[in-house]
């Protein structure tokens, strides 16, 4: 067999073959026309390296999750498959205004349980910006999202979002946030979760009672029999609404514009 035809077969690059050759890992046998015969040794070394690879997975898996509420991924199971990443064909949420009236409320005088065990008041969240983005919620493995979730528009996309705030949190930071807050209707404990999952650094703030909403009259839908907030982000400044963002799309982006506005509109 040429060495073309194994790298070929085995799904690398002739290179690739002979740098494993040259270290040892392939003894091909070589036949009478001098080509190599190493097809089987190959695919066994491949499977062993394999094995070993999913051990070590294994391993590290359950040394992350030592001391953890959350449990290890089932074998072959992506703890953030079918929720990090976005559809291609999601349909794009329009503006109906729902928003326009925000931009200069003051906020209101409202507590909300923190993923961190502490109470945040709203109307007490100091000087300078605060980041809260409201979401409608976030879906988690083996729990199903309600029925043609991907057919409402801007419903999709809350761990893409919650995981670009969560890799953008240091620069939001340095671009002027003094925090930065998630905020839904789902119950803290189910937040805790998604928080300590996804390792985000910062907190979620439960409203199951939709109290901001009713306070701010924020934009709603209908989804599985119950009432969700749109996406959205209040910008607050000196306990007063500065700047809001809606609707948002893509919502994996969306840490990346907030970021884009605070460099642009500095202190």
């Amino acid at each position: 067999m040429r060495i073309s035809e194994l790298a070929r077969r085995a799904g690398v690059t002739t290179k690739a073959v002979r740098y494993y050759e040259s270290l040892g890992l392939l003894t091909p046998e070589r036949l009478a026309n001098g080509y190599r015969d190493a097809i089987a040794e190959l695919t066994q070394r491949i499977e062993g390296l394999t094995a070993r690879r999913t051990v070590l997975i294994a391993h590290l898996e359950e040394a992350a999750h030592r001391n953890s509420r959350v449990p290890p991924a089932d074998e072959g199971e992506d703890l953030m498959t079918d929720y990090a990443s976005l559809p291609a064909d999601l349909p794009v949420p329009e503006d109906d205004g729902a928003a326009a009236h925000l931009p200069g409320m003051k906020a209101p005088h409202l507590e909300f349980r923190g993923t961190g065990g502490a109470t945040i008041r709203l109307d007490a969240l100091g000087a300078g910006r605060t980041v809260i983005y409201i979401y409608p919620l976030t879906g988690r493995p083996g729990t199903d999202l309600p029925d043609g979730w991907d057919s409402i528009p801007g419903a999709r996309g809350c761990t893409p979002e919650a995981c670009g705030f969560r890799d953008h949190h240091q620069d939001l930071l340095t671009a002027g946030a003094a925090g930065v807050f998630g905020l839904s209707s789902q119950d803290t404990d189910y937040q805790r979760e998604v928080v300590e999952r996804l390792r985000l650094p910062f907190q979620m703030l439960s409203d199951p009672a939709r109290s901001l909403g009713q306070a701010l009259d924020l934009p709603t839908f209908e989804a599985g029999g119950r009432t969700l907030y749109r996406r959205l982000t209040l910008i607050l400044r000196d306990d007063a609404i500065e700047h809001v963002f809606y609707p948002i799309f893509p919502p994996n982006e969306h840490a990346a514009q907030v970021l884009a506005w605070l460099r642009d509109n500095p202190l």
